[in-house]
């Protein structure tokens, strides 16, 4: 398997455009079913060796739990519960508005009565529409998909490594189904006073000062898959610090600054995670220089914190 393959985004923009409706579908499902977490940190999937999951959730009727599996090997959904029972259908070929049938029809099956609060699409151009009701979104090519899911593993570890610098407050990383991207959060502790008018999502997920850094596929806004980082709230002069390598760029965005590294750029390096990991390590520094974050004291180098680990070896068996 190539590290970081090439993924364009216009080579697999159906298949994508439908798996973020099927996959906002089951998140909404577990939005619903899980119990909530501070930061939302109960909404993302988390990976599998064969896909995502949205961990067990629930309960059942019987009181069991239940789990949602996306085997993006094999390509179907699998619904599993405590009590050892299944269900599963194959994902080819379906439109939204039918998985969104099979899925509920498989769930009632299996004794779980869960309801979506709004069941259509968060964010996206026909957010209006229904999930019931979308019969346009059907394109799914098995072999594209399954090359969204090993760059998603690719990145993931990336994403784990870059976290294991941190001894401080930090989210998993996981996969957000509303912006179909995988991220991780590390946070200074320090509460951010939000006026009365901003939305309750967004006071939850910034309720605390944030560095999170990430990977998305493109959109249409900006049609290509990068990595990014950014910082909330924004300290002023963010976008005039240097960031590695030199081709990285600060990009205006929903009133803020992105950090910016191109996934092409990335995987075609001399040493692509180096390169990443430089990248990630810039955005942060730029951010919690300027914002005062105590750096010193929360570094984890090499993901040890115990002083004696960090010590030189000589001397030891």
């Amino acid at each position: 398997m190539e590290l970081f393959p090439p993924v364009p985004y216009e080579s697999w923009r159906d298949s994508k455009e439908t798996l973020h409706r099927f996959t906002q579908v089951v998140g909404k499902v577990r939005l619903a079913a899980a119990p909530r977490r501070n930061h939302w940190w109960n909404v993302p999937f988390h990976l599998t060796g064969r896909g995502l999951t949205t961990r067990p959730m629930g309960l059942t009727d019987k009181g069991a739990f239940f789990c949602i599996d996306f085997d993006l090997v094999s390509h179907r959904l699998v619904i599993t519960t405590g009590d050892g029972s299944e269900a599963s259908f194959a994902l080819p070929g379906l439109s939204v508005a039918e998985f969104h049938r099979r899925l509920m029809s498989a769930l009632a099956g299996l004794g779980v009565s869960v309801s979506i609060a709004l069941p259509h699409p968060f964010d996206l151009p026909d957010a209006g529409r229904p999930f019931a009701e979308d019969h346009e979104h059907r394109g799914y090519e098995p072999a594209k998909v399954t090359r969204y899911w090993q760059v998603l593993s690719q990145v993931n570890l990336v994403l784990e490594q870059y976290a294991g610098q941190w001894s401080g407050k930090a989210s998993p990383v996981h996969h957000f189904w509303h912006t179909f991207d995988i991220a991780v959060t590390r946070f200074s502790e320090r509460v951010v006073e939000q006026p009365s008018t901003v939305d309750p999502v967004t006071r939850e997920a910034y309720s605390r000062e944030v560095i999170s850094a990430g990977f998305w596929f493109g959109d249409s806004r900006f049609p290509a898959p990068a990595f990014y980082s950014y910082t909330a709230p924004e300290p002023a002069g963010l976008a005039d610090q240097p960031l590695a390598p030199d081709s990285a760029r600060w990009l205006a965005r929903d009133g803020g600054h992105l950090a910016v590294l191109d996934y092409e750029t990335a995987r075609t390096a001399a040493s692509p995670i180096d390169t990443v990991q430089a990248f990630l390590g810039s955005a942060f520094r730029a951010g919690a220089v300027l914002a005062d974050w105590d750096i010193a004291r929360d570094a984890c180098p090499g993901g040890v914190t115990d002083p004696v680990a960090m010590a030189p070896a000589s001397g030891r068996d």
